[in-house]
């Protein structure tokens, strides 16, 4: 039995800045009813964190201020009524906080086990996004073999895991990217198609490369301004599924477009769903995604690695927009 310490490392700032991300001391948390502790070897960084430490997205009642949306390690104590079986084995979790740390508590709905062909880096990419593009694309977008969908920050996170679980699945996944380069890069991942938003008007390449047809689906974390052009690339029946807005919050919709091609505007948040939603979905991965990366045909992008005391670096990579792909912080192990 690995012994459990009374403090450990955690990243948990008090001011916005990303030099402000520097280790402090924190007393490791003890498993609620209901949850695992998970010794963390490597956590995911994402656009969430950078903006909880601006003071943009604060962390739900209860939760943790130390930042860090998903985590992979493994699992040391049990809480009341969970079962022990799996104390000793990898674990990834989606978690609503407390990832930048040697150790972190999930729920055990959230957790779901590290198949051996990843590694912790890798399995510390996989929750937040997967669980995001999941939810988003495929349930509440209804995505299904055949369709094409168009996918805005095509080497994002979420951006590459929609191209890879659209490919596995049967999309057309068309791609917006800032440069010609990360088109190349979106291309070589999976997209059947990459649009140079900077060079390209992307509703008229959509129109293109569809036949003027428009795709099925557009999964958006533009917001603003780009609502409108988003309905116009939209097909008959299509699904417009919102789940940022790094151009604005709101947006001027022409209701004509909606009427005339009966479109469906949807969107989610994930941090603040239920403990039982997120289990659920969980479940649903495990079913029909984790097969895939147990056989090794699916593995996130990773741009990426970053020591955990090197936070404010990670957090400036994402911060230049370079990055494609994942970005993960490793985390070394507390003393006992």
């Amino acid at each position: 039995m690995t012994e459990i310490p009374a403090t450990m490392t955690a990243i948990d700032p008090a001011q916005p800045g990303a030099e402000e991300l520097r280790p402090v001391e924190r007393p490791v948390p003890k498993p609620g009813p209901g949850e695992y502790l998970i010794q963390v070897e490597a956590a995911g960084v994402n656009r969430p964190d950078l903006m909880q430490r601006m003071g943009l997205y604060p962390a739900p009642p209860g939760a943790p201020t130390i930042l860090g949306l998903e985590v992979a390690g493994v699992v040391v104590a049990a809480g009341e009524g969970a079962d022990p079986g799996p104390v000793g084995r990898p674990a990834c979790a989606l978690v609503t906080g407390g990832g930048y740390a040697q150790y972190c508590t999930a729920p055990i709905g959230q957790c779901l086990p590290v198949p051996p062909v990843l590694s912790m880096t890798e399995a510390a990419a996989i929750p937040e996004t997967f669980f995001t593009v999941w939810s988003n694309l495929f349930q509440r977008g209804g995505a299904k073999a055949g369709d094409a969908v168009l996918v805005h920050g095509g080497t994002s996170g979420i951006g590459t895991t929609a191209i890879l679980l659209g490919k596995l699945f049967g999309l057309k996944v068309i791609v917006t990217a800032g440069s010609a380069e990360k088109c190349r890069r979106a291309l070589e991942i999976g997209a059947a198609e990459a649009i140079d938003y900077r060079e390209q008007d992307f509703v008229e390449e959509v129109k293109r490369v569809t036949g003027g047809a428009g795709v099925q689906v557009v999964l958006d974390m533009v917001g603003g301004d780009y609502l409108p052009r988003n309905l116009a690339s939209l097909a008959e029946e299509g699904r417009h599924v919102s789940i940022a807005v790094q151009r604005g919050a709101k947006a001027e919709i022409p209701i004509w477009t909606v009427m005339a091609k009966r479109l469906t505007l949807t969107g989610s948040t994930l941090r603040a769903r239920s403990t039982e939603f997120k289990s659920a979905l969980a479940a649903e991965l495990k079913r029909e995604v984790w097969p895939h990366l147990e056989a090794g045909r699916l593995k996130p992008v990773i741009d990426s690695v970053f020591p955990l005391e090197q936070a404010g670096e990670a957090h400036r990579r994402m911060e230049s927009g370079e990055h494609i792909g994942k970005i993960v912080l490793e985390v070394g192990p507390a003393a006992a």
